[in-house]
């Protein structure tokens, strides 16, 4: 093998944090799994009011399965943060719905949800503490050091943040409209639609900003080593108390 051949240390650590970077990227919006359980209530919500513009069964349709899923992640002993998130979502749809009596509002607090969401990335960006920093910064284990210790970081949280909020800024620019003008089953089938794809495109703008910026400070693991100083500092003294007080013990012996 030529030196060219050879991987070197920035390599390495680059393709270490680009790893740890799309696995906390997985951890915190759920991957595959959390898509289907974001996407298939409204999916089957949308499928069940084409057929037969029953807005009681669509609803309870729905309602059941976003149910079904926690149960099933409860039963696996799996993480339900994104399955319960799922169900408030849905209940709080059908909650909307079934109290107007106009189908259309079963997506309109989703659709209010994604409108805060994009505002809140938006101004937490222009204020220097990007949401997405404040959403990552536990599971990369560097908490809040990313703000005053880590500004690579803290510039691609930020970046991050702007993408997260343009997107579903976007997002809403197109469903609010067609609230007003689409019937339901248009509205549905175009929200379901514009469930994923602007979703993958702003994790991967996520992970290209992130996987570009330095290394998080691992806050934990520097908690843990003062710790352990702190012990060794301790140990240490009293052993130097031990050594002192037999000194003085011998003295008076002799």
């Amino acid at each position: 093998m030529t030196s060219f051949d050879k991987p070197t240390t920035e390599d390495t650590s680059a393709d270490d944090a680009r790893a740890v970077t799309e696995a906390a990227l997985f951890e915190a919006f759920g991957g595959v799994r959390g898509m289907v359980e974001t996407v298939l209530p409204g999916l089957l919500f949308v499928s069940i009011y084409t057929v037969n513009k029953d807005l009681h069964m669509s609803a309870i349709a729905a309602l059941a399965v976003a149910l079904a899923m926690v149960v099933v992640r409860l039963a696996r002993k799996d993480t339900v943060k994104h399955a319960f998130s799922g169900v408030f979502g849905v209940a709080f749809g059908v909650v909307f719905a079934m109290m107007t009596g106009n189908a259309k509002d079963f997506y309109l607090p989703g659709m209010l949800y994604t409108l805060g969401l994009a505002l809140a990335y938006i101004v937490t960006a222009m204020a220097g503490v990007p949401l997405i920093g404040l959403m990552l910064g536990p599971v990369f284990r560097e908490n809040l050091s990313w703000r005053t210790r880590n500004p690579g970081r803290k510039k691609a949280y930020t970046k991050a943040s702007w993408a997260w909020g343009l997107i579903l800024l976007g997002k809403s620019a197109i469903l609010f409209p067609l609230y007003w003008w689409a019937d339901t089953t248009q509205l549905g089938w175009v929200l379901v639609a514009l469930k994923i794809p602007p979703f993958l495109l702003a994790v991967y703008l996520t992970w290209v900003f992130l996987a570009k910026a330095p290394p998080p400070i691992d806050v934990f693991a520097e908690m843990e080593a003062e710790e352990r100083a702190e012990e060794e500092r301790k140990a240490a003294a009293a052993q130097g108390d031990g050594g002192a007080a037999t000194a003085g013990r011998h003295r008076r012996e002799s």
